[in-house]
């Protein structure tokens, strides 16, 4: 996983959300605290409202997570990308040892080691572990050790792992309150049940109710609104509680969201029992602990909350893990020869269609993106387009604002001053208005993906638009055009080889591509 998800990021298939927690990392241990540029362009002051970005945004208006602390002294050590990528596969690959442990504290070593593979070979492990850097990847390891100290009763190490669960994200509550379900429902702590359900949603309430409102209102109104506005018709900017209210009061809309699409649902719910051989269907322990954060994706507008090879999908792995492992320990005569071999081949189906799904295009050069057109990018054609990128990239100082395409900004996101193409203006702290030093853009790969995929067909079109324009208000002259890879510097004249190396590619995409 390490070596497929450093090739990723080296390869330059990160994208933004990489470059944003980079940038929001470096800014930290430089003494902005959870600062960013990137977050900045990510905000409805910008999005909605057409703001200028600005150095000074804060990201925890629009999540509040404060675990990132933790992980500031290893990345002060090693101020870049690629230290995130490490610590993302790291906390999952720590995840998996925990929950072996967890289930030794219950079963034999047949089927710990089974349960734990199922981990390491879960399509809703992999795919979010291949994707950019994002703090659902402390969700396993915390929410494992967690229920490791529950067993063992190691209460203040129970008690610091609920803290450092509530800090991953303002909504973590929602994972606790599970846990919380289930020990007050099975009677097994029924008081401590009550306490952890108690605390986990007046976290919630609090944080996203008095806390994050203090730096921006963005919480609601770019996720609550987009994500649940079926539920608070007429509100572009509900609080949590406002929400909640709203779906007690819309029964009929909370029904279609559960159980529509239904074919959608059906193979989320398939993706995640797979690996563990569908015990979480029959354990009444899965469905307490998972069903909160599984809820709250079901009653979600859009495709992303049930996709298996983004974030979300990590919410509801404990909870099942965590069943499996109480319905075992209950039923150990079932764990006959044949169930083991059906269990190992359902893991590797999980690993297999894992790989063929291509998430985050982390096999890029394995698998096509698509076969009707053919659009498939060879290891060794695109090792040799990093070197043209690299090579463009030299110019830029360290020092410099810079406004880059997507694929580019985790590249360049330790720097206080850089947001994404087209936009080339940003606010300081001081309160001026500036024009970035230099514009930098790979249109190669969206010429790669554009016959498979309209977005980056339109993107193609839009920033071969706009570098037009650049050129033709004279705000910007070409440094140099290599491979499709366009570097722009402010208020420099432009070489005419290089305007006809701009011109000569323009023709060869306007040819293939009727752009």
């Amino acid at each position: 996983m390490l070596v497929f998800c450093l090739h990723r990021f080296y390869t330059f298939y990160a994208s933004y959300d990489q470059g944003l927690f980079d940038q929001l990392f470096w800014n930290t241990i430089h003494g902005r605290i959870f600062q960013g540029s990137l977050s900045s362009g990510q905000s409805s002051a910008y999005t909605q409202d057409g703001q200028i970005q600005t150095v000074f945004y804060c990201h925890l208006g629009q999540h509040f997570v404060i675990d990132f602390l933790l992980w500031m002294p290893i990345y002060a050590l090693f101020p870049t990308g690629a230290t995130l990528v490490v610590l993302q596969v790291s906390l999952i690959t720590a995840a998996g040892l925990v929950l072996y442990a967890l289930c030794r504290h219950y079963l034999p070593p047949s089927i710990a080691i089974l349960i734990t593979a199922s981990f390491y070979g879960a399509n809703a492990v992999i795919g979010p572990t291949f994707a950019n850097f994002y703090e659902h990847c402390q969700i396993p390891f915390f929410v494992f050790s967690l229920l490791l100290a529950l067993e063992k009763r190691k209460w203040w190490l129970f008690w610091s792992f609920l803290i450092l669960i509530l800090g991953i994200r303002e909504e973590a509550g929602i994972i606790t309150f599970g846990i919380g379900l289930y020990l007050f429902l099975s009677r097994r702590y029924p008081r401590l049940g009550l306490a952890v359900c108690l605390i986990s949603f007046s976290y919630v309430t609090v944080v996203t109710n008095v806390v994050m409102p203090l730096f921006s209102n963005d919480n609601s109104r770019l996720y609550l609104t987009a994500r649940f506005d079926q539920y608070v018709p007429g509100n572009n900017s509900p609080s949590t509680l406002q929400l909640l209210w709203g779906i007690i009061t819309h029964p009929k809309e909370l029904i279609q969201s559960l159980f529509t699409p239904v074919d959608r649902r059906v193979k989320y719910f398939l993706g995640q029992w797979l690996p563990l051989a569908f015990i979480p269907v029959i354990s009444p322990a899965a469905w307490t602990v998972a069903g909160p954060p599984l809820l709250v994706l079901l009653m979600q507008d859009g495709k992303s909350a049930l996709a298996m090879s983004i974030r979300y999908a990590l919410t509801v792995v404990p909870g099942l893990f965590y069943g499996t492992i109480l319905w075992w320990s209950q039923h150990q005569e079932q764990f006959q020869p044949s169930f083991r071999r059906w269990w190992i081949r359902f893991i590797a189906l999980s690993i297999l269609f894992t790989i063929t799904s291509n998430p985050n295009r982390a096999f890029y050069f394995l698998v096509p993106e698509s076969t009707h057109p053919l659009v498939y990018v060879p290891l060794t054609r695109q090792w040799e387009h990093v070197g043209h990128i690299r090579s463009l990239m030299q110019y830029i100082k360290s020092d410099a604002s810079v406004s880059a395409t997507t694929f580019l900004l985790p590249h360049l996101a330790t720097r206080l001053e850089i947001i994404r193409l087209p936009a080339v203006q940003l606010r300081l702290a001081s309160g001026q208005i500036i024009d970035v030093d230099f514009a930098f853009a790979d249109l190669w790969q969206l010429q790669q993906y554009q016959p498979a995929s309209k977005g980056d067909r339109q993107k193609l079109q839009d920033l071969v638009a706009f570098i037009d324009q650049l050129l033709t208000q004279g705000k910007y002259g070409l440094v140099d055009v290599q491979d499709g890879v366009v570097l722009l510097q402010k208020k420099i004249i432009s070489q005419p080889e290089t305007i006809t190396h701009w011109l000569e590619w323009k023709a060869e995409i306007q040819k293939n591509s009727n752009i």
